[in-house]
């Protein structure tokens, strides 16, 4: 075993958001491609593409009776932990939409205002090439439950026991045993019992990104959800083998993961790159294909030194990490001057394998630099807002208003129309 991993040293201006795996184009023609064989081609497309890119020459569709048994057949240790898991993740949700209200006010001749509706169907797709993430079920499905959603469907390529029993929990309605371009091509278009989706979410690789990219001139989608990234800014006051796990937690995703250091000195980052030696040795023990992955995604990672904590906080909003670690002290305070992170996990104990597992917020979360626009997924995903106008009594300044503003951009017709509502 290696004495240190070394972690490529990157300057301030290195950071930023080009050139990740997300964004890059030949992806995008092969999702393109695709997606058109799907659309063109319907469910005799999707099987075959299910056959030939997920190994999956079988069963297409699961549903409700399928989740139940699944449910039923699983060790109880693992339904206990699912379950207090939704528990965790239905709370944060619910009070989420509870933030959420109606709007109702007074404008000239009568009332104005807005309600908050749920979409009527969602698509929710859940990574399967390397591990079974059934946790992704509950942050997925479970929340667009919790909104309101009528028609909640799950993708997977390889959908375990684990997986389909999470989808009991979670309330889904079906599941469609495929992946990649071809999973989010059927959400967008349907295929088979499968009617289109209103919004389609959840984590993937490189190609699943490309597609949801294509997927938003149908439907809507939230941001870009992999390949994973996470910073940590750690300090001395930070447990260099705790850093070096969390660090390995995310890069065991995904070759194409992004694990990054932001170090308060030399001697910080040193016993970091020491620490992941060790464990990338203790790793490989328990499973040498997640060392392997880990390796390879720790070759895409990078560190940076400085004291000086504005410099700290300036590598995050550079960067906008899908996680933000602050492995430091007074971690609230330095939260204040990080404005661009997926999420952000306070203090030395805020381990972000929390978030992944059920502390309550989402770990579905924006990458590729896509952290500076949008937030992690929720049920604000899962509703829209619709506006409503109710005028009993027509205010001839409104109305005057409307025409002549409708006239100034030659729009006669509108006038004519706010016109007709004068009184005689």
């Amino acid at each position: 075993m290696e004495d240190r991993y070394t972690l490529r040293r990157v300057g301030l201006e290195e950071i930023g958001r080009r050139g990740r795996p997300a964004d890059d184009p030949a992806c995008e023609a092969t999702a393109r491609r695709i997606m058109d064989e799907v659309r063109d081609g319907g469910e005799a497309a999707l099987a075959r593409l299910a056959a030939e890119l997920d190994g999956n020459a079988g069963r297409l569709w699961y549903g409700p009776d399928d989740f139940a048994s699944a449910l039923q057949s699983i060790p109880a240790a693992e339904r206990g932990v699912l379950e207090r898991a939704a528990g965790r993740v239905g709370a944060f949700a619910a009070a989420q939409l509870a933030s959420l209200g109606t709007v109702d006010l007074a404008v000239p001749g009568g009332r104005a205002g807005h309600e908050v509706l749920p979409v009527e169907r969602a698509g929710c797709y859940v990574p399967g090439g390397r591990y079974p993430l059934p946790s992704t079920v509950l942050m997925t499905a479970l929340v667009a439950r919790t909104a309101g959603v009528a028609d909640v469907a799950v993708a997977c390529p390889r959908p375990s026991p684990l997986i389909l029993a999470a989808c009991a929990v979670a309330g889904a309605d079906s599941l469609l045993a495929a992946g990649g371009a071809q999973a989010i091509a059927a959400f967008a278009y349907g295929a088979g019992p499968l009617p289109p989706r209103d919004v389609v979410v959840g984590p993937g690789n490189r190609y699943v990104a490309a597609a949801k990219r294509l997927a938003q001139a149908l439907v809507r989608t939230d941001a870009p959800a992999g390949p994973s990234e996470l910073l940590v800014i750690a300090d001395e006051s930070a447990d260099p083998t705790t850093v070096a796990w969390d660090l390995l937690a995310q890069a065991e995703h995904d070759p194409d993961a992004v694990p990054a250091l932001a170090a308060s000195s030399e001697t910080v980052a040193g016993a970091v790159e020491l620490a992941l030696a060790a464990c990338l040795g203790e790793l490989g023990a328990l499973r040498p294909e997640s060392a392997s992955i880990a390796r390879a995604a720790l070759a895409n990672g990078w560190a940076f030194v400085s004291a000086d904590r504005t410099e700290l906080a300036a590598v995050a909003d550079r960067f906008a990490p899908e996680h933000l670690e602050l492995a430091v002290v007074e971690a609230r305070r330095l939260a204040g001057s990080c404005r661009h992170a997926g999420a952000i996990f306070m203090g030395g104990s805020s381990a972000e394998a929390f978030g992944d597992y059920g502390a309550g917020p989402n770990h579905t979360l924006p990458t590729s630099g896509r952290a500076r626009s949008s937030g992690g997924l929720s049920v604000f995903d899962f509703v829209r807002i619709r506006s409503w106008l109710a005028v009993d009594d027509a205010d001839e300044l409104l109305i005057a208003d409307t025409a002549l503003l409708a006239g100034a951009e030659g729009l006669f017709a509108h006038a004519r129309s706010a016109l007709r509502r004068s009184a005689p």
